[in-house]
């Protein structure tokens, strides 16, 4: 790590101390990223830049203030956290606001998570270039005459992070995401002019699949919507996709957090230790994923990251509460969000299922939505295929699935064995039933 950059977040800690903070946090960021995209055999864009900041938390007369500054001389960083502790001494009281009890420091495991790709800089110019093209050929290639446009994307990036306190924190991180993109649009009937896309993300550009690989599949997709319609309002199983199922999921794990906990805006307030799922709905908090997305040592707080199963056989376990919300809840703090998020997947593919489900619907794809949650209720429009026996048979749009999360994770009957990890939220395809899809 770049030992000039630990003094300077010294010198800050010091400086803050000295001008009367009682408490300060600081975190010093930097970060390098490298796009190019490419439209009409030619490269659209190409980007590249470096950033560089540092962000202080100050806590002084039980008053709190978070500011950041790009400015990194001497000079500079010393007027800015005096000014940052005179303006905090201007706020009003917030006697919950506090660096964490040391003790949650504590336990941090010493291993190599592999979120770093020790040969990132051999990533060349030529290389980026290659790749895009390679992207958007094979997805024209694919989609044939039909095809109205393509877009590819690389994009790379290196970040690293050292983080400080007062009371005996310290972190330091660096790590890599790299991912490759296509994206195609296509001539359908009439005017209809649908548009699908593939991409693959990770840790290191070289455990990606092939360029030819995502750009045939993104060509696929598109022309799996051709002859979309809208279909009578019907009950019956839907498959969601892996790749889409936390478009679901999401409104769910919102409603688990601190804050709308605290402010008494959840659906499952008070919900810990009851059945709000199926017996098939699991969910694991695993910070310690090999090259995951979202795998760490410490969280937000600089707590020590631990492994939580959040969810049990339908039971809720656990809430993602971090030292500020617990304080105001009365509460042991837990950890303030995910990190890689688990539904394990089963033992049978989704062609497997679905020769048992009969007629369905699979979803692979989300359009707007919303979701409440204080009552939990959500709708979201939908695309998709409609099966029989196994067999597709009809492109499906414009329709709607509207439920409540409280009731609908208890419809969930099967996880395929398809784990979708181009994501820090790893989820199979899920199967439910009795689902009520909304069409004419």
């Amino acid at each position: 790590m770049n030992k000039d950059m630990i003094n300077l977040c010294e010198f800050v800690l010091k400086t803050a101390k000295d001008a009367g903070a009682d408490d300060c946090r600081v975190a010093y960021n930097k970060s390098r990223f490298v796009e190019v995209q490419y439209r009409e055999h030619k490269a659209e864009t190409v980007k590249e830049a470096t950033t560089q900041g540092l962000g202080v938390d100050i806590y002084v007369n039980g008053r709190y203030s978070s500011q950041g500054t790009s400015d990194l001389r001497h000079d500079a960083l010393k007027s800015f956290v005096i000014n940052v502790i005179e303006a905090a001494k201007l706020l009003e009281e917030d006697p919950y606001r506090s660096l964490p009890d040391p003790r949650f420091y504590e336990g941090r495991k010493d291993i190599d998570l592999n979120i770093l790709d020790k040969e990132y800089e051999k990533l060349t110019p030529e290389h980026r270039h290659k790749m895009a093209q390679e992207l958007e050929e094979s997805c024209l290639q694919a989609g044939g005459e039909k095809v109205i446009s393509a877009t590819s994307q690389v994009y790379d990036e290196f970040a690293e992070e050292i983080i400080l306190t007062s009371n005996g924190f310290w972190g330091e991180q660096q790590s890599t995401v790299c991912y490759k993109f296509a994206e195609m649009t296509a001539q359908d009937e009439g005017d209809r002019r649908p548009n699908g896309y593939h991409y693959a993300v990770g840790r290191a550009m070289k455990d990606l699949p092939s360029c030819k690989k995502i750009g045939e599949e993104a060509a696929a997709r598109t022309l799996s919507l051709f002859g979309g319609k809208k279909l009578k309002t019907e009950t019956l199983p839907i498959i969601i996709e892996n790749r889409n199922v936390g478009r679901v999921l999401d409104g769910f794990v919102q409603a688990m957090n601190g804050w709308a906990l605290q402010q008494k805006r959840s659906f499952l307030l008070n919900k810990k230790g009851e059945k709000i799922g199926s017996d098939i709905f699991h969910m694991i908090d695993d910070p310690f994923v090999m090259g995951g997305l979202g795998s760490r040592l410490y969280d937000g707080d600089g707590f020590a990251t631990q492994k939580r199963i959040m969810i049990e056989n339908g039971v809720l376990n656990e809430y993602y509460i971090d030292w500020y919300r617990s304080r105001k809840l009365g509460v042991e703090p837990t950890t303030g969000g995910t990190s890689n998020l688990i539904i394990p997947a089963g033992k049978r593919s989704v062609a497997e299922i679905m020769k048992d489900l009969g007629r369905g619907i699979l979803i692979n794809g989300f359009i707007g939505g919303n979701s409440n949650s204080n009552t939990g209720d959500f709708s979201i429009g939908i695309t998709g295929t409609l099966f029989e026996n196994g067999q597709f048979t009809q492109a499906v749009a414009e329709m709607n699935i509207a439920d409540n999360h409280m009731e609908f994770w208890k419809k969930l009957a099967e996880a395929a064995n398809d784990p979708w990890t181009n994501s820090s939220w790893h989820m199979p395809s899920l199967v439910f039933m009795d689902v009520v899809v909304a069409g004419v």
